[in-house]
């Protein structure tokens, strides 16, 4: 019979972690280290003025480029500015500011059944708890993570898009067929829990500018070259 896999808690996350070594604690650290000297000034690039509209973006940043949403959102805030407004209108009248991005209705009607349930069941606020996200239209982990370490400060996983999917696999963080849902536990287990939304940021901006999909050696970066242990992309020396 297989052995169990280890795992650990930790206080207020709903989920057990997977247990890990403190030699992998202290390549995490490392690796941490480097990409905060890389990227001193890594933050969420989605453009947002409040919760809400953080909120808003990250649902329709969904397949699509936070590039593209920060065109379509000015406009889009600029005629609702407040929660209630997005509860007032129509999902119909929601489309043509969110026409460029993808599956542009379903998007509209996110927004607007969202903003309703912030309006009519949180007094206007969004919910800063992962438990009441995940309750809205259109929000699952990523989207709650987004929303609670940029708008409100609170670490309660990592956000996994597929960047952070990509470097997680590379740098031998996660295994090679890891799920999403396995890759945050991963990382959760090996980085502190208040560098968490900032590990996501870092990783994201690294993903963004040297170790992206295609065209790239893992050896063109020193980061690369040191923790890309699983990746594809690397170079004989």
């Amino acid at each position: 019979m297989a052995k169990k896999a280890a795992t650990v808690t930790i206080e207020g996350v709903p989920f057990a972690l997977p247990k890990v070594t403190p030699a992998e604690k202290r390549r995490a650290a490392v690796l941490l280290l480097a990409l905060d000297k890389a990227y001193p000034d890594a933050h969420c690039e989605l453009n947002f003025g409040a919760p809400h509209e953080l909120l808003i973006a990250t649902i329709l940043s969904a397949q699509c480029t936070d590039v593209a949403v920060n065109k379509a959102t000015p406009a889009l805030f600029a005629k609702y500015p407040t929660p209630k407004d997005y509860a007032k209108a129509k999902p119909e009248e929601i489309e043509p500011y969110v026409k460029s991005l993808g599956f542009f209705r379903n998007k509209a009607r996110a927004v607007h059944e969202s903003m309703k349930a912030v309006v009519e069941e949180h007094g206007g606020e969004v919910p800063r708890t992962m438990e009441e996200l995940l309750l809205l239209r259109g929000v699952a982990r990523k989207t709650a993570n987004v929303v609670l370490g940029n708008a409100f400060g609170v670490n309660d996983g990592v956000v996994v898009d597929t960047h952070v999917e990509r470097l997680s696999k590379r740098m031998g963080l996660a295994a090679p067929g890891a799920k999403v849902a396995e890759i945050e536990k991963r990382l959760m287990a090996r980085f502190p829990r208040e560098r968490w939304a900032d590990l996501s940021h870092l990783l994201i901006f690294h993903g963004r500018r040297a170790c992206k999909a295609r065209g790239v050696s893992c050896n063109d970066h020193p980061i690369c070259a040191k923790f890309g242990v699983a990746c594809e992309n690397r170079k004989k020396r």
